[in-house]
């Protein structure tokens, strides 16, 4: 009997180890400084800081996985991944295939081109520009720009080499993301203002889960609100966002 009441509290304190919530993230990480992967082949970012200050939150264990941006959506339909974290604008269109979080980041989206080269949007007209495939700024040139040459790449970090190495005229990224280019190269420039457009970028950044997964939204959101309170996404925030 001793034997059977030991080996019930063995089981018992197993399953009370095992119970910790593991949330399998996807994310593309060729986007610094949302996400990238470093010299040790780690991915490192402020998606991934803050991603994992959300599973402290929720006392949570996190995995990430390395996914083409394309792939992402697809892959946790098919429940490969229980989230995306991957600075993926919050649009109409994607929630009509999964649910997001609150906003964690503003978002807005600019050009970069060879200093001097281009002054406007108008100016790119006929031009060749980069951006990323499955993108929200390739659903944007798409949509609103016909008269632009929308080239998709399967990495921003393509993009921008050809951009660089002149078969390209410009790359349409997220502003962060573009300013962070433009502390590395000295030669690129903007062109034009800011693009807030809500149907694309406005909105913000989300973190998507399943369709109906109300319970996963419900728990990023109290722990969003409780880091924000705290101060820990301030903390990673000006890590990432040096201003």
């Amino acid at each position: 009997m001793k034997k059977l009441i030991i080996a019930a509290v063995l089981a018992g304190m197993t399953a009370s180890a095992g119970a910790a919530q593991t949330i399998r993230f996807a994310t593309e990480a060729s986007y610094s400084p949302f996400e990238f992967v470093d010299a040790n082949n780690t991915i490192q970012g402020f998606d991934i800081d803050l991603a994992n200050a959300l599973c402290k939150e929720m006392q949570a264990q996190c995995t990430f996985t390395n996914q083409a941006f394309d792939s992402l959506i697809p892959s946790l339909k098919f429940r490969r991944f229980d989230a995306v974290i991957s600075g993926m604008d919050i649009t109409p269109e994607r929630l009509q295939q999964v649910s997001f979080s609150q906003p964690y980041y503003e978002n807005s989206a600019i050009f970069i081109a060879q200093k001097g080269k281009f002054t406007d949007l108008a100016s790119l007209k006929g031009k060749r520009v980069g951006m990323q495939n499955g993108s929200t700024h390739q659903k944007f040139l798409l949509d609103k720009h016909p008269e632009i040459t929308a080239v998709p790449y399967d990495s921003y970090q393509n993009a921008v080499l050809d951009l660089k190495n002149g078969r390209l005229d410009a790359v349409f990224g997220d502003s962060a993301v573009v300013n962070e280019w433009l502390t590395k190269d000295a030669d690129l420039a903007t062109v034009g203002d800011k693009i807030t457009d809500k149907a694309y970028f406005g909105t913000g950044l989300g973190i998507a889960v399943r369709q109906n997964n109300t319970a996963l939204v419900d728990q990023f959101n109290t722990a969003l609100n409780k880091v924000r309170q705290n101060g820990t996404y301030q903390t990673i925030y000006q890590k990432w966002f040096k201003k």
